[in-house]
């Protein structure tokens, strides 16, 4: 019987090539800044135009500066991707969210919050971490550029069927756990190649469990150990969580939807290619101490010695402990931090905020320690301020700034400064990722916001009032 994901592909195949690929139909397209100039560049030189323009939604988030955006942006390069995306939109007539519009955002974040994204759909964008919209129930992966023009051309790309992965996550998450330490604990269980030419479906009561943000970081972090997405069939909550949202169906329409988002699940006979299992007991806060999101390890555990990774790879894995400036066999508790980021389409949306004020309520921000909290979009914004959050952040002497994607991967102002360190909620934690030489931690909101306060590594179970 039929997984999730083939029910979803296959009702999108328009054609299959014999030993190739399929041409699958996109229901929605996101463009953004970077990826697509070259994309629209083509068409102009192949004189077309997008075939279904109301499918297609284009918004800025990588280069946008998170102060000042008012202003013109003082970068070059950041300017010209953005005024071009500005003007590739008005001239093919489709719809952008530019800086400063309320519906801007991340576009990862901005999709699912005004439920442009729904269960169901094939979903494209020149990113990888486009897996992110899997957690509502979509088929959602990154495309390359050429592929984006290809969609931009047609509604169709040429995709190869991936091999379907079904990874369990059972039992009840302990005091501290949050989505994002689920995800760099498969990860590390995983690899980051571990799940290569998979289409990976969350299961299990853990993942059920969730809220939508909760799953809306588990499935971007997909892409980390190398699958092609993540997905988590639509229940109760992801119906919840779209409801009255802008672009949702309303009225009989709802109904219509909702009685077939329900048949989107996986058959209880249904055959993945690889089953994996995880529980939830053996998950604590986790933190990243190489250079690779499956580099990572519970917060009270010691940096592994490198005769446990494979004989291969030890002399990388020196090299990225030496890039660290950690040890094999060292604890990370304790050790200064830096900067500290709270942003990304990982972890940037209302729940992460609610989670580091939690934390932060009462006391008050090291003084040596930089903090970026920075919101997924101009909606999330909103909510931190109507929830009084905002003043919570302020009165610990956190800044609250305007939204975009900031230092996951510093192409704006937002660069970690070489050699320091900083516990990041983002994604990647490659070398020079945040900024030429910078270092980074990749955590969950609540030991990012336990950094923040104490100046060092801390486990958050220590300041989580029961």
């Amino acid at each position: 019987m039929n997984t999730l994901f083939d029910k979803i592909w296959d009702a999108h195949a328009v054609a299959v090539v014999e030993d190739g690929p399929t041409q699958l139909y996109i229901d929605r397209l996101y463009c953004h800044e970077v990826t697509s100039p070259q994309a629209f560049a083509g068409l102009r030189e192949r004189g077309l135009r997008p075939l279904r323009p109301e499918r297609i939604f284009c918004m800025p988030d990588h280069n946008t500066p998170t102060h000042d955006q008012n202003k013109p942006i003082d970068d070059p390069v950041s300017k010209a991707q953005v005024d071009t995306l500005t003007k590739n939109a008005a001239d093919f007539g489709l719809t952008c969210f530019g800086m400063m519009h309320p519906k801007n955002g991340i576009i990862h974040v901005v999709g699912p919050e005004r439920a442009l994204t729904l269960p169901g759909m094939t979903v494209v964008c020149g990113d990888s971490h486009t897996s992110t919209h899997g957690a509502l129930g979509a088929v959602a992966f990154g495309i390359g550029t050429s592929e984006v023009e290809m969609a931009l051309a047609s509604q169709c790309i040429l995709q190869q069927r991936p091999k379907t992965m079904r990874i369990r996550i059972e039992g009840v998450p302990g005091k501290g756990v949050t989505a994002k330490d689920m995800a760099l604990y498969v990860t590390s269980g995983m690899t980051t190649g571990g799940a290569t030419g998979y289409f990976v479906e969350y299961a299990g009561q853990a993942v059920r469990s969730l809220s939508m943000e909760g799953r809306l970081t588990l499935c971007n972090l997909s892409i980390e150990m190398g699958a092609r997405g993540g997905m988590v069939a639509p229940d109760g909550t992801t119906f919840a969580y779209l409801k009255d949202r802008e672009y949702a169906p309303r009225g009989d329409a709802w109904d219509k939807a909702v009685a077939y988002w329900k048949t989107l699940r996986s058959a209880g006979d249904a055959v993945f290619d690889r089953e994996v299992v995880f529980r939830a007991e053996d998950i604590e806060p986790m933190i990243t101490y190489g250079t690779n999101p499956g580099m990572g390890m519970g917060i009270t555990q010691s940096v592994p010695l490198a005769e446990t990774a494979p004989e291969a790879g030890r002399a990388s894995y020196r090299k990225s402990l030496e890039y660290m400036g950690f040890s094999e066999g060292e604890s990370l508790i304790g050790k200064p931090v830096d900067y500290v980021f709270l942003g990304s389409c990982t972890n940037g949306r209302i729940e992460d905020f609610r989670m580091f004020a939690s934390i932060v309520r009462g006391r008050g921000k090291a003084p040596g320690v930089t903090a970026w909290l920075v919101p997924g979009s101009w909606l999330v914004d909103a909510q931190i301020r109507r929830e009084g959050l905002d003043r919570i952040f302020e009165d610990a002497g956190f800044e609250l700034r305007q939204p975009g994607c900031s230092a996951c991967l510093a192409m704006n102002d937002d660069k970690i400064p070489a050699g320091k360190y900083a516990v990041s909620t983002s994604n990647r934690n490659f070398e020079g990722r945040q900024g030429p030489g910078s270092r980074t931690l990749l955590a969950s909101p609540l030991v990012a916001a336990a950094a923040a306060i104490t100046g060092k590594i801390t486990d958050p179970r220590t300041m989580i009032n029961d």
